[in-house]
């Protein structure tokens, strides 16, 4: 499920980005550090619009649920999971179809753009794979302690939860404050997300953007007890709203 898909009735700023051939990268990079992110209208619409809601979700790194049957599953070792092997396939899979979705905000100028972004190494995936096939995964942008989710699916059940509860533990084990998911769904909320007003949030945003974090600290893999170890961390990071 994209962490875009099935967008709350909530109020959000949207500012028109009309000159989509001027954008660059720091750009873009500028636009998070100021609570604002890209989004397409269609993926046949080359045009884009930075979105900026009143109400921001994120999932506090000490507050990810992890369910039971999510905690058997990762336990289990069904899915192998990888980081940043395949940015191209994980994109499409983001764009892909599924129901209850005509068409996706991923349109050409944001494939490009975050394409070059993962090259910068500032992009980055978390993938899930059974018998070399992609079976789900996720992609985001990182600047400082700060990990900004940009959306996530799944061509198997439960992939996108064990992409996402991966995602947990490597944010954990590298020293970030911060999981914006932009949106809150119901489904983001069924694992612990939740919505803060736009300026605890932009006061959230610049304590982790004043700290260094570390998404591909090593090992790179983290063992299956070291990630359900992460995931279950209930010390103060800066996300917690208490």
């Amino acid at each position: 499920m994209s962490m875009r898909d099935e967008l709350p009735d909530r109020e959000y700023q949207i500012y028109t980005c009309a000159e989509v051939s001027e954008l660059t990268t720091d750009i873009i990079l500028d636009a998070y550090k100021n609570g604002s992110f890209p989004m397409g209208e269609d993926a046949d619409d080359d045009r884009l619009y930075w979105i900026e809601p009143t109400d921001r979700g994120i999932i506090p790194l000490d507050g990810f649920h992890l369910s039971r049957s999510l905690r058997r599953l990762i336990r289990k070792e069904k899915f192998e999971v990888r980081i940043n092997s395949d940015f191209d396939a994980v994109i499409a899979g983001c764009a892909s179809p599924r129901a209850g979705r005509i068409s996706t905000w991923i349109n050409k100028p944001i494939r490009d753009l975050y394409r070059e972004l993962f090259e910068q190494g500032k992009c980055h995936t978390v993938e899930v794979w059974e018998n070399n096939r992609l079976a789900g995964g996720l992609y985001g942008v990182h600047i400082g302690g700060a990990f900004f989710g940009e959306s996530m699916f799944s061509y198997q059940r439960d992939a996108s939860k064990v992409a996402l509860a991966h995602l947990v533990a490597r944010l954990n084990h590298g020293g970030f404050s911060l999981l914006d998911t932009q949106f809150l769904t119901d489904h983001l909320r069924s694992m612990g997300g939740i919505e803060i007003d736009q300026s605890d949030y932009r006061q959230m945003l610049q304590n982790a953007l004043a700290k260094s974090a570390d998404f591909l600290k090593e090992p790179l893999i983290l063992p299956t007890y070291k990630v359900l170890q992460l995931v279950n961390q209930t010390s103060n990071t800066g996300c917690s709203t208490a």
